[in-house]
């Protein structure tokens, strides 16, 4: 236990953890029944085009999703570009700023403008009010992104784009398995496009899929990502290679199988950080709401310097000396980045304000209730500390750069 902030191995102490504890550790499930599928691929020599173990992993995350169709991809960011082409999306797309740069890159690559959107700033979602307002002549869709798992407001935003004839696409990377008003997520607006890259909650090694209830939407879709071949291998149109592998559909299949027990340890640890820095002042641990399934995937804190005295930034160096590598989701926002900085400078200040606050913490299965009151530790001496560690820190720096 480390009880001064000498203590600390930014300081100069010993590191709590021996080797480096990550967020966003695979969850790979059982590996014997991993390696019996890709057997079982290898002995029926079908290995990709769709082949019976991504067609299982479809059939399964539509179930999950609560959708009647889900075509599987290589990877999330051309899952999104395969529905804004399939939807024939034209224009400008409204999003938030604050989510992975694959959501605006996506769209951008396809030669659309992204549009960001200020959030809400008491769930991280885009407030619908301000996606009306940023409406123009040019709009054609909407898509708004289900942060750490946590709902939109898919009532008001289905209303906006409803009275405005927009589409409505949904990035839901982080929200399977959770629910808005008790309904899956995946079976909102026209389409939902999910993630299973290695640190999502089910993994395919990389892996990405659209959901939708539109029958013809998926059709389409299912041509696109193989090269726009309908029936009879004939060429419709101008597609691309999005399709998932038989090896990646193993995987994704693997890790469904662990999805509920991952899901409770994502809790059991989600309650872990809860019980050891509740009441701690100015740092919060975002919450979920009870009344609604969540996949406790993402273990999430903000932090208030005003309060404790030490920035959100300096708190993850400190973090990262004790060899916890933590991430800033999402920090900074697109709009703040390039090349969106420059072509369409914009502020969004509940967006910039919780951007510089939030910090994840290692949660998953690997991560033990040990590894979390380690963590814990150094977080509240930190924060508790937060003014005498931002000094010290800041001599520590003054002392490396004088001559």
């Amino acid at each position: 236990m480390k009880r001064d902030i000498g203590d600390l191995a930014i300081f100069g102490g010993s590191s709590a953890f021996l080797q480096p504890i990550y967020v966003g550790r695979p969850n790979v499930g059982d590996r014997a029944r991993f390696f019996d599928r890709v057997n079982w691929a290898l002995d029926h020599q079908w290995l990709t085009n769709g082949g019976p173990l991504a067609r299982e992993f479809e059939q399964r995350v539509a179930e999950l999703a609560g959708a009647r169709y889900c075509v599987s991809t290589c990877n999330a960011t051309v899952a999104l570009q395969l529905l804004a082409r399939a939807a024939d999306l034209s224009g400008e797309v409204i999003m938030p700023s604050l989510t992975f740069p694959a959501t605006a890159h996506a769209f951008r690559w396809l030669g659309l403008t992204p549009v960001f959107c200020d959030i809400d700033p008491s769930t991280g979602c885009m407030d619908p009010a301000l996606v009306e307002a940023a409406i123009t002549p040019r709009t054609s869709a909407i898509v708004p992104v289900h942060l750490w798992g946590r709902p939109c407001a898919v009532d008001e935003l289905a209303k906006v784009a409803a009275d405005h004839g927009l589409k409505l696409f949904y990035d839901a990377a982080h929200g399977l398995g959770c629910t808005s008003g008790g309904r899956p997520i995946g079976g909102f607006g026209q389409a939902e496009v999910f993630s299973f890259h290695a640190t999502k909650v089910v993994n395919a090694f990389e892996g990405g899929a659209v959901v939708t209830d539109d029958e013809g939407l998926a059709d389409r879709i299912r041509a696109l990502h193989n090269f726009g071949f309908t029936q009879g291998r004939v060429s419709t149109e101008a597609g691309i290679n999005g399709k998932m592998t038989e090896a990646a559909a193993a995987m994704g299949l693997t890790s469904l199988d662990a999805f509920e027990e991952t899901v409770r340890q994502n809790k059991a640890n989600y309650d872990g950080y809860r019980s050891e820095l509740t009441g701690l002042a100015g740092l919060k641990v975002v919450d979920f709401d009870p009344g609604e399934r969540n996949n406790y995937h993402y273990l999430i804190v903000e932090v208030d310097a005003a309060v404790t005295g030490v920035h959100r930034d300096l708190l993850g160096d400190v973090l990262k000396s004790e060899n916890v590598v933590c991430q800033r989701y999402f920090s900074p926002g697109c709009h703040e980045m390039e090349p969106y900085r420059s072509e369409r400078p914009v502020t969004l200040p509940h967006t910039e304000r919780l951007a510089r606050k939030v910090l994840a913490l290692p949660t998953g299965p690997t991560v033990s209730r040990e590894d979390i009151r380690r963590i814990c530790d150094i977080v509240r001496l930190t924060v508790e500390r937060g003014h005498e560690v931002t000094r010290r820190a800041g001599e520590r720096v003054e002392s490396a750069v004088a001559p």
